[in-house]
């Protein structure tokens, strides 16, 4: 395996950070060249030294100063805005660009990179929740190969490696059930942001956190399984799995079913981006079948978790329904990460506007990004309002 060449977009975020320990241990075969963050200018300037990287970005153009001084003495190249972002991905140095941005911003990035026909290793799942179809074609005109970092769409995937081209009968996305598996409605409706920050399993940012404590991730995955896979979501089903070492399985027309398996560990995903399809070795915990005791299974509480019931909605409405659902979530996750809203607001919010919002069967690029900004201006208006769940 040649020596490749990496992009890291948000990198003193959850995905950027295990991403860097990842290289960390392989740094005779991954290069960093860039790093990009929005505002943890102390973490970036640390990762720029540390990895030697070639360039950076720090969103925030306020502080690029800060930066740019730090890192002066070290020859490191600096940038501000996101517009840098979208210029220096598409650079003859970039193999791999990492997209692990948080949410909706993500996606104008990804489409730099994808259109300048880069390995895209997908953690920002957002990209395509908002403008799947735009992506994938994109995608397809420019070479550029898309690969899973989702541990979920990282299992579909590794899955797929040996059916030869089979066609999917099923697909079954595993959700942990997040912090509320065994809570009443009732108690649900009553939680704080701390405790829905309180996953049993996963170490994430607080978006995708909030996000699972709502099922609004899986959601999210249901949406972007359908676009890398190319399955209607009526073949993909969830089972809420509590043990998380089942990150997915796929299912085939003579009933077989193949299960990817590990200790929940986002590394393992990002790592087989990064080296795919080669396998390297990764220091991590690994399966004791004996000490496993028991696995269990159960389907959803729709009741419970409606944003399931939204995503799916949203994938059979089509055009850019799942945009305004993904901008709306968006607006009311950090509204009620702000104590201004309560627990179940977020998916009231999020349904008045996908009811609310104007419809666009066959929408371009410009179409998603001002349906974005719409789909977010009008949930911020109504998280405003303030809590009503209780």
């Amino acid at each position: 395996m040649e020596k490749r060449h990496i992009a890291i977009l948000g990198s003193t975020g959850s995905i950027g950070r295990q991403a860097l320990d990842v290289i960390r241990q392989h740094r005779d075969l991954f290069e960093v060249e860039l790093l990009t963050a929005n505002n943890s200018t102390d973490l970036l300037i640390q990762q720029a030294i540390e990895f030697d990287a070639n360039a950076v970005v720090i969103c925030n153009e306020d502080k690029y100063r800060e930066v740019a001084d730090a890192l002066q003495p070290h020859y490191i190249k600096v940038f501000a805005g996101m517009q840098s972002v979208c210029d220096l991905v598409a650079g003859d140095n970039i193999d791999i660009v990492l997209t692990s941005m948080v949410g909706f911003s993500g996606l104008s990035s990804t489409v730099a990179a994808v259109k300048a026909g880069k390995t895209i290793a997908l953690a920002n799942k957002e990209t395509l929740v908002a403008a799947g179809a735009i992506v994938m074609d994109l995608a397809q005109k420019h070479n550029a190969r898309i690969l899973p970092v989702d541990s979920e769409h990282s299992a579909i995937f590794q899955c797929l490696m040996g059916s030869a081209g089979a066609p999917i009968e099923k697909i079954h996305l595993t959700a942990s059930g997040g912090p509320f598996r065994t809570w009443s409605r009732e108690q649900i409706a009553q939680a704080t942001p701390a405790q829905a920050l309180n996953h049993p399993n996963w170490s994430m940012g607080s978006k995708i956190t909030i996000d699972s404590a709502t099922m609004m991730n899986k959601g999210l995955e249901i949406i972007e399984a359908r676009w890398l896979f190319g399955t209607e979501g009526d073949r993909i089903n969830v089972v809420v799995h509590p043990e998380s070492i089942i990150h997915s399985m796929i299912e085939y027309a003579d009933g077989s079913v193949i299960a990817q398996m590990g200790h929940p560990d986002m590394r393992e995903a990002i790592q087989f981006a990064f080296s795919y399809p080669f396998r390297l070795p990764l220091d991590n915990k690994k399966l004791d079948f004996a000490q496993l005791g028991g696995l269990s299974f159960f389907a959803p509480d729709p009741e419970k978790f409606p944003a399931l019931g939204l995503a799916y909605e949203s994938l059979k409405k089509g055009g850019n329904m799942a945009c305004i659902m993904n901008a709306a979530n968006e607006a009311a996750v950090a509204a009620f990460l702000q104590e201004k809203i309560g627990f179940y607001d977020i998916t009231d919010i999020v349904q008045e506007c996908m009811a609310g919002a104007e419809f666009v069967a066959s929408p371009d690029l410009e179409t998603i990004f001002r349906t974005n900004d719409a789909a977010y201006a009008k949930a911020a208006e109504l998280a405003a309002k303030g809590r009503k769940s209780f």
